[in-house]
Formats: structure tokens, sequence, C-alpha cells
């Protein structure tokens, strides 16, 4: 192809070519009143009647090139680019859901029971509770109202939770 070797070397010079005007001094004085007898609005006027029609291209027939109708070498590659993105995505979501699920589990009727039971002894005992703290003619103590508010509050979380536990599955989430 061609001659790898490097030029030999030598001393850089400046050319004169490329060489601006010295700067004037400061003694040296502008020139002043120099006018030009040109009339710019004719020349011009001159110049652009003389001057050739722009050339406008000339219109390219796409149907007619070599390459006309086929589909570009890089869109195959960016198509499939695409694709391999969905498919990582759809693989993500399955996996998380997949986790998700794994983290729910089904509870026995055994546990089911013995929760129930539980409440419902818990139930009896704030029930007990509530029903001293309702027979007392005057709650005029905040202490009692506080009590008997929060006997309330427990019995109604209780009874709710009673509730969930009365449905034929029920489903643990493992990370709550």
């Amino acid at each position: 192809m061609g001659d790898n070797s490097l030029p030999k070397p030598h001393s850089f010079k400046y050319s004169d070519e490329i060489k601006k005007p010295d700067v004037p001094c400061a003694c040296d004085r502008p020139i002043m009143g120099l006018r030009t007898n040109k009339n710019y609005i004719v020349a011009n006027a001159v110049e652009n009647i003389l001057a050739l029609p722009k050339q406008t291209p000339a219109e390219v027939d796409w149907t007619q090139k070599k390459d006309y109708g086929r589909t570009p070498d890089y869109l195959p590659l960016i198509k499939e680019k695409v694709q391999n993105e969905y498919e990582m995505i759809r693989n993500l979501h399955l996996r998380e859901t997949d986790e998700l699920d794994r983290q729910k589990y089904l509870l026995s009727e055994a546990e089911v029971r013995e929760l129930r039971d539980g409440l419902k002894r818990k139930w009896e005992t704030v029930n007990q509770e509530y029903q001293k703290i309702t027979h007392i003619s005057k709650v005029d103590t905040l202490g009692l109202k506080r009590r008997k508010e929060g006997c309330e509050k427990e019995l109604a979380e209780i009874e709710q939770d009673m509730k969930k536990l009365s449905k034929q599955y029920i489903f643990v989430d493992a990370d709550k």
C-alpha cells in the first residue's frame, strides 16, 4: 500500500505567506478623509443582473436505486436487541412473581383452629374486663374512660381478626 517510514526530521520555520502585517507604531497617524467613488447600490445591481441563475440540484429518483425496497442491515440487529430486552423484562417479572408466590403460604386447618381458639380466649378476657367497666354507673375518671375506650377498640380488632380467619383458605405473607 504505502511506505510506513516517517519523513526525515528538519527544523521548523514559519512561512512568509501566513505572516500578518506589522502593527502600526503609536507615532503613525491613521489616514483620514479617505473616500471611494464606488456606488455600491449600482455595483450590486449590475453584479446580480450579470450573475448566472442558481442551479437547482436534479431530483433523485429513489425508486431507481439498487437497494430500493430492501431493509437496511442495521434494522434486524435493532429489532433483535429490542426483542432481547422485552424477553429479559418478561423473565424478570416472572421471577419476581414466583418469588412473591414463594413468600406466601397456606395455613393448615390445625393452625387456623389454634388461632381462632386463641382469639376467642382473648375476646372473652377483654369482654369480661369491659363488662366490669360498663356496670359502673358513673364513668367520671379519665383512667376509666381510657380503659373503656381501649377495651372497645381491642374488642373491635379481635372481631375483625376473627372475620378474617373465618374464610376457607388463609394465606400468610412471610415478609410481613
